[in-house]
């Protein structure tokens, strides 16, 4: 197998404070790592995430050794997603993009995996044409066309519709005090074992309108306290605030919903301790990353940017993850119309975790895709 490679990356500044570290902020780097294959520069992809460390990621090797240059690539808002902006995260997936160019391969895809399934379909609309020009909150993304080359081809595996929709399909109801905790409504509590699994359909119709009340009143707050700052002269433009419980999807417990060959729980374990602890998606945020990551207001949605792509699509479905399901599916699939296929990676979780077998079966059919671009 080829030596893996540091790719080290200069990437255009972004707001003040967006990294902790004062030299990420005089020189803004992004990080990737990379087999290159003998031969020609023929075919290369980019796997990234708007968070997750991919430098390690398990397509990397296998893909390299049917001919693919693979690099895992890191954002700048790696392990943080506080203030991530998905914004500036495609900006960062273009600095990647334009690497590989300039590096000499002829065709370049994306490999959307997990989070980085609507990254990618969110970097290729744009790409194609560019609409962001500004962020949720209003104010400019100073995004040019030259920052996002278009792409050739997108592989999507274990798919997450976007961050909009898994906050929206996550988020406790339950929680009566967004500063505690603790505090729970039990006539809404999936976890409470007076509701019984299977979960009856007006406990779920009550309890989805419920998680789009919550996340339309923590929005609403958002969008007031943003006025107020900005309004206010002297005072900081934006603000962190802590959403409790953001772990709570019925059919992480409730395997006859959206059902698949899932195991019970979460991808990260006991789904209510998943909720309740201190670090689990989108814990902590600040107003403005909250309205372009999780709001209705994010353009980052997947299924509604891939409808705008026009290169060809492949679409990986895992069918024993704990987070994506038939729906989810069904919606890439529907926005993918004519130009995207599904293959069946039979039995995989979601991180192919212990499934060493099925990681050769993912890189061959995004092999073969690769080479007919």
């Amino acid at each position: 197998m080829s030596e893996l490679q540091l790719a080290v990356i200069d990437v255009k500044p972004g707001a003040a404070m967006d990294s902790q570290s004062g030299l990420q902020l005089l020189r803004p780097r992004i990080y990737g790592a990379f087999r290159a294959p003998p031969g020609p520069k023929k075919i290369a992809a980019i796997v990234m995430h708007p968070t997750s460390n991919f430098m390690g990621h398990y397509l990397i090797g296998p893909l390299a050794e049917r001919g693919i240059c693979c690099m895992g690539l890191n954002s700048r808002f790696v392990g943080n997603d506080t203030v991530l902006l998905m914004e500036r995260a495609i900006q960062d997936l273009g600095a990647g993009v334009q690497y590989l160019r300039e590096a000499g391969y002829e065709k370049v895809f994306l490999v959307g995996n997990s989070g980085g399934a609507a990254l990618s379909a969110f970097y290729q609309a744009q790409a194609e044409q560019l609409t962001a020009t500004h962020l949720p909150d209003g104010d400019p993304t100073h995004l040019h066309p030259s920052d996002l080359p278009p792409v050739d081809g997108l592989a999507l595996c274990a798919a997450h519709l976007g961050r909009t929709r898994l906050m929206r399909d996550w988020i406790d109801p339950s929680v009566t005090d967004e500063h505690d905790p603790l505090s729970v409504d039990p006539a809404l509590d999936m976890y409470d074992p007076r509701h019984r699994v299977p979960y009856e359909a007006d406990f779920l119709a009550r309890f989805s309108a419920a998680q789009k009340a919550r996340m339309d009143r923590i929005e609403q707050w958002c969008l007031e306290r943003l006025a107020l700052l900005r309004g206010t002269p002297g005072a900081p433009r934006d603000q962190t605030f802590v959403v409790y419980r953001t772990h709570a999807d019925p059919r992480c417990v409730d395997l006859s919903l959206d059902a698949n060959a899932r195991l019970p729980g979460s991808v990260w374990g006991d789904a209510r301790q998943v909720n309740y602890s201190a670090n689990a998606m989108g814990r902590t945020t600040s107003l403005t990353a909250f309205l372009s990551q999780w709001s209705s207001r994010s353009q980052a949605d997947g299924p509604t940017n891939l409808a705008r792509t026009t290169v060809p699509k492949l679409l990986l479905t895992y069918t024993g993850d704990q987070s994506t399901f038939p729906s989810t599916r069904d919606a890439w699939m529907a926005a993918g119309g004519s130009r995207i296929r599904n293959v069946d990676i039979v039995g995989g979780n979601h991180y192919l975790a212990g499934q060493p077998h099925l990681i050769p079966q993912a890189a061959d059919a995004i092999a073969e895709f690769a080479h007919a671009l």
